[in-house]
């Protein structure tokens, strides 16, 4: 197994270590951006002279050390058709009743909330269902109380119709993430409705 001429000082002393210690994954990343190097294994080490605040553990020398272990993903779900009193608040937030999937614990259920726990690229999807509802529905998907993107459900000859979308975001650490009725109603309820996303990679 080579190793890179840029992989230097601090990073070459953290890989020994990391080598003696076992199967180890690292990750030498130059001051001036150039590509990193991966080597294989569970251990990854970032040498970075700007080290992020994405979770990773960070010395003095600016070595960020991030478990390769760690994954963040969330899915909910309605499960009832029953009207919440909260959908008449000013908000108008879309609430979900159960959690199918919360890998790292960063989705409020009670809230219908997500935020991310690091800075990274995140994958959000959501497929909102209006139930015997003659009105047109638009849906946002909120960063920051911000709308990024949008769906509609509007067809009146249909007793469930869906409003779906997708997006790649960038996110910051901290960021909120939720569901916001913008147009229309749900009055009959959101059964079957779901809100999922995930963490594709930090950055």
């Amino acid at each position: 197994m080579g190793l890179s001429a840029r992989c230097l000082g601090p990073c070459a002393v953290l890989l020994a270590l990391t080598l003696l210690m076992g199967s180890g994954s690292v990750l030498c990343l130059g001051q001036n951006d150039t590509e990193p190097i991966v080597l294989e294994g569970k251990c990854l080490v970032v040498c970075d002279s700007n080290p992020s605040s994405d979770g990773g553990v960070t010395s003095s020398l600016g070595i960020s050390v991030r478990s390769a272990g760690a994954k963040v993903a969330f899915s909910a779900v309605r499960g009832t058709n029953h009207e919440p009193s909260e959908m008449s608040n000013t908000s108008m937030t879309i609430y979900f009743d159960q959690v199918l999937v919360n890998i790292g614990n960063h989705f409020d259920l009670k809230a219908s909330v997500f935020q991310a726990p690091r800075r990274g690229i995140y994958s959000f999807s959501f497929h909102v269902v209006k139930v015997y509802n003659r009105q047109t529905i638009q849906v946002n998907l909120m960063q920051n109380d911000y709308p990024v993107i949008s769906a509609f459900a509007g067809d009146q000859d249909v007793t469930r119709e869906a409003a779906s979308n997708g997006v790649l975001l960038m996110v910051e650490r901290e960021d909120r993430v939720y569901l916001k009725l913008e147009r229309g109603t749900l009055m009959g309820g959101w059964k079957y409705s779901t809100f999922s996303g995930f963490l594709v990679f930090p950055v």
